[in-house]
């Protein structure tokens, strides 16, 4: 395993920088990304349009989160992980504890495929997360 891709969580001085790129890039993310992967689940008869700018805002928000757990990564490693912790984190929230705020059951009633559909959802906000703080998060 190459250490190459594990650095020094960013200085003081790059932090602030490092973190609105997270920022922007959920925020991002969340127009390109997760859209494209709702409208190709929404072909399929498995994804439906949510309200787009609450979800700008959290999408940027996690990203904040992500950069701030990922700091020392960077490159594929920073993307990948990215990509699964997006998949994960976000969808065990919003399936365990925003759920049953809004009147819903928790984890959807264990029903298999709407797990998967926020998975494959929040997967996709995290790998363009990702990407975004691999392309522009280090100067």
């Amino acid at each position: 395993m190459a250490l190459h891709a594990l650095h020094q969580y960013p200085s003081a001085s790059e932090l602030p920088r490092w973190l609105l790129t997270g920022m922007l890039s959920g925020a991002v993310s969340v127009l390109v990304f997760e859209q494209a992967a709702l409208r190709l689940l929404g072909l399929l008869g498995l994804g439906h349009v949510l309200l787009l700018w609450p979800l700008v805002v959290w999408g940027g928000a996690w990203g904040v989160l992500l950069a701030a757990a990922l700091g020392r990564l960077s490159g594929k490693r920073l993307i990948l992980a990215a990509a699964a912790l997006g998949a994960t984190v976000p969808t065990l929230v919003a399936l365990v504890l925003v759920a049953p705020l809004h009147g819903q059951p928790v984890v959807t009633g264990v029903v298999p495929l709407a797990i998967l559909v926020a998975g494959v959802v929040n997967g996709a906000w995290g790998l363009g997360t990702g990407t975004g703080l691999a392309l522009f998060g280090r100067r």
